[in-house]
């Protein structure tokens, strides 16, 4: 019998830094559960993966720790098992404070945060059983800040800290990183306008933004054997924007 393929679950993986990092596992022989919100956009990201063998479909909104536990717990016995939780499901959301409201607020922290807690808190015997380790998708707003986007900031923010959290505490049975994605190249980004995103490339020090292929494989190499004495690490993955200056 050959050597047993990694198991991992990616949550938010029906698009753009997801699905792109459902792909990059998936072509390094891994088997992948696909998570989003909706059974129907899990099924049109598992069309356009080529409804592979080897991904596994888990829908369920991880806003809630209900969700959470269903969504790990539906990935952990499809897949037999957990080597790699990616947690990726993110929401963003502009507004100044004084149009925040708590609508709002909860809807991004409790996705961005509570998701990635409780989607986390979820998978850890399986996590610890493998000896596995967990990559959490940040950003760049979760290491400087910046205006009309505080309460997303807060959330990335919280991320990054939760990343060294949860490695000193998890040590040295699972490992947990983070990603610092700047402006990536998906459809959310494109729902800004084409000017709007020559304005962010210029920003940028190597000026353009991001594509969704990179950020995937950083998180691999995070998961992966060569980074086995990497542990509450954040790469920032911008560009060069919060190099200074």
């Amino acid at each position: 019998m050959g050597e047993r393929r990694r198991a991992v679950l990616v949550t938010g993986a029906s698009r753009g830094i997801g699905r792109a990092t459902a792909q990059a596992f998936l072509s390094s022989g891994a088997r992948v559960a696909i998570n989003g919100r909706t059974a129907e956009s899990v099924a049109k990201a598992l069309s356009e993966l080529g409804s592979h063998d080897q991904l596994f479909a888990v829908p369920g909104d991880i806003a809630t720790i209900d969700g959470c536990e269903a969504v790990v717990g539906a990935a952990v016995e499809a897949l037999g098992g957990l080597d790699v939780l990616v947690n990726n499901a993110g929401v963003y959301g502009r507004a100044d404070m004084g149009e925040v409201d708590e609508a709002l607020w909860d809807s991004i922290l409790n996705t961005n945060v509570k998701g990635t807690y409780f989607c986390s808190r979820s998978a850890l015997p399986a996590l610890k059983a493998s000896r596995g380790s967990i990559v959490n998708v940040a950003s760049e707003a979760g290491l400087r800040g910046y205006s009309g986007i505080t309460v997303y900031c807060a959330s990335k923010g919280a991320v990054v800290n939760l990343t060294r959290s949860m490695a000193r505490e998890l040590a040295p049975s699972v490992r947990v990183n983070c990603v610092c994605p700047g402006v990536v190249d998906t459809d959310m980004a494109r729902a800004r306008g084409a000017e709007a995103l020559r304005e962010e490339a210029e920003y940028y020090p190597l000026k353009r933004i991001g594509r969704a292929d990179e950020v995937a494989q950083a998180i691999l190499y995070l998961a992966s054997a060569e980074a086995g004495f990497i542990t509450g690490a954040s790469l920032a993955i911008d560009g060069g924007a919060t190099a200074g200056g």
